[in-house]
């Protein structure tokens, strides 16, 4: 749209620039499980999940299930979220 003229680059700001991510208008995630052990997040949703708690997992994908999705949800419960505070 900038390129186009339909937006002035200096119109560009972090509203603009979420209102056009693919997942615009929905709640960016609140936790973020990661399966297999990786210490990574693989590019994913990096926008979205600036202040996301991760929980990492060393359980495969194929094989994560309720219990290990309860596991996730209890190590959330207990974060003292800061939101990009210290």
């Amino acid at each position: 749209k900038a390129q186009s003229g339909e937006l002035a680059p200096a119109d560009i700001d972090e509203k603009t620039f979420a209102d056009h991510l693919y997942t615009a208008g929905t709640p960016d995630p609140d936790l973020l499980i990661r399966t297999s052990g990786e210490m990574r997040v693989s590019n994913f949703l990096l926008w979205q999940i600036s202040y996301a708690e991760l929980v990492v997992t060393e359980r495969l994908w194929p094989d994560f299930g309720e219990p290990d999705f309860c596991a996730a949800l209890e190590a959330f419960a207990g974060r003292d979220r800061r939101f990009g505070k210290v």
